[in-house]
């Protein structure tokens, strides 16, 4: 199983499980322009380019200012991560995928780094933390409805 992010407003996680095949919670996660479907307080998301490392894409919230994001890694079938500049640090996004005895497990995993990360982990992470799981919850409805 994926190691669990220390479950505070500055790094935290959150892992759901599904007899999906793990493609299925793949397709959801790079397929950025519906991202809006399944991810709460997001009007809308976009990628410039194909899913790969360097990547570029802004995000635009239901409140609040659009933020520009770069893919930072991907391995295919199994992980990606994004990251979007914030005052002096970064919120980074993992996503990583296991399959164990034909089910899929798959976690979300928040983080926000740099030296005002306690303020604004504080400020906007509190309330990602609390929409983690029906955020998840909502991914794993799409892949069983596939």
């Amino acid at each position: 199983m994926t190691t669990v992010a220390q479950q505070t407003n500055i790094h935290f996680s959150h892992t759901d499980s599904t007899q999906a095949p793990s493609d299925h919670i793949w397709q959801i996660w790079t397929d950025i322009s519906n991202w809006k479907q399944w991810d709460k307080g997001l009007k809308d998301a976009f990628l410039e380019g194909s899913f790969q490392v360097g990547a570029k894409g802004k995000l635009i919230p239901d409140k609040g200012p659009k933020s520009r994001f770069i893919i930072s890694e991907v391995v295919p079938d199994q992980s990606n991560t994004f990251k979007t500049k914030i005052p002096f640090g970064w919120l980074v996004i993992t996503r990583t995928l296991e399959v164990k005895d034909e089910i899929t497990y798959f976690t979300h995993d928040v983080e926000f780094t740099g030296i005002l990360k306690k303020i604004l982990g504080n400020k906007l992470g509190k309330n990602y933390r609390t929409m983690l799981p029906e955020v998840m919850a909502e991914i794993k409805r799409i892949a069983e409805s596939r």
